[in-house]
């Protein structure tokens, strides 16, 4: 039987804090156990925090997380969740991906939030599976491991082996497994208990803009940004976008206009450019690169864009974003 199988049977968990995981992925991945136990007064989930050594982890908001012990240390459980975010391998040494090794047996199956699914790959557990990351991401985990099926999805379940691509997917993947094990019922109030609308699928794509409530206010602008959205490396003319929508050029501009105070080509170029910035700051791509995936005809045009759009150039971003980093 699976985790997801209905039984009236407590779970155990371990949960691995990587440094640079974010505070709020944490409690996306920890919270929703609190409230089951909570919303049922029975201890359906019980979990023990761990870090790599045995010391606090540092968010990726500069806060320090104590753990109850190292990993390893434990003789194993239901279910061990990697929790990591920034800079993921840097925090990751060899010592630790031959524990997961020794661990994996223990455990009915192991679940990757955000950046977790890195260390899944990196230890081989992901060869010939399917997972996700987060969006930021995903090109570079499906270039680094070509051996996983990497999906966009919000969270994947392959067998044994589970992967959600941040903080909101995290929760949906724990609603999932309280749903399966407790009840629909069970999983509501939980949901309940932190205001939080159920209303995603394993398979939905992670958008790379949460639309919130645009989508019910103007759901044209709203499936205009997330064909942008897909176009990013090959931006498309707002006559293209206008026509896949089915609408003319001059409503889409009215309705762009009107609900976000611009063009959708303004919209656009901002869109591709806030990409930009996070490929200048998240990652150790080449310039050039960034420029290609972000749509940019040359170098110098991305150069020109990006300095207009950021106040400085992307190396000097890069180097002014590392030197402000937290240790």
């Amino acid at each position: 039987m699976t985790l997801f199988a209905a039984t009236t049977e407590p779970l155990s968990a371990t949960v691995l804090v990587v440094s640079g995981s974010s505070l709020m992925t944490v409690a996306a991945t920890i919270d929703p156990m609190r409230a089951c136990n909570r919303v049922t007064r029975r201890r359906l989930f019980e979990w023990r925090l761990v870090t790599i050594a045995g010391a606090p982890a540092t968010l990726s908001c500069g806060l320090p997380l104590a753990g109850q012990g190292p990993l390893g240390g434990e003789a194993g459980g239901d279910l061990l969740v990697l929790v990591a975010g920034f800079d993921v391998l840097a925090h990751v040494d060899a010592r630790t991906l031959t524990t997961l090794g020794r661990l994996y047996g223990r455990y009915r199956a192991v679940a990757g939030i955000e950046s977790g699914s890195w260390i899944m790959a990196r230890a081989g557990l992901l060869d010939g599976r399917a997972a996700t990351t987060h969006w930021e991401d995903l090109e570079d985990f499906a270039s680094a491991f070509p051996q996983v099926e990497v999906r966009a999805d919000r969270f994947v379940i392959d067998g044994n082996l589970w992967s959600a691509g941040g903080a909101s997917p995290a929760f949906d993947l724990m609603l999932h497994l309280i749903r399966g094990r407790y009840g629909h019922r069970t999983a509501m109030e939980v949901a309940s208990v932190f205001i939080y609308d159920e209303a995603h699928a394993a398979t939905d794509a992670q958008p790379l803009v949460s639309l919130g409530r645009l989508a019910v206010r103007e759901p044209r602008v709203a499936h205009a940004i997330r064909i942008m959205e897909q176009s990013i490396d090959q931006p498309l003319t707002a006559a293209a976008i206008a026509r896949r929508v089915g609408i003319s050029v001059r409503r889409l501009e009215t309705l762009f206009g009107r609900t976000l105070g611009e063009t959708p080509a303004a919209y656009f170029a901002k869109l591709r450019l806030q990409s930009a910035r996070r490929m200048v700051v998240d990652t150790a791509l080449p310039m050039r690169d960034i420029a290609i995936r972000t749509g940019f005809s040359s170098l110098s045009a991305f150069s020109r864009a990006f300095r207009a759009h950021a106040g400085l150039s992307g190396s000097g971003l890069r180097r002014q974003s590392r030197l402000n980093r937290p240790e």
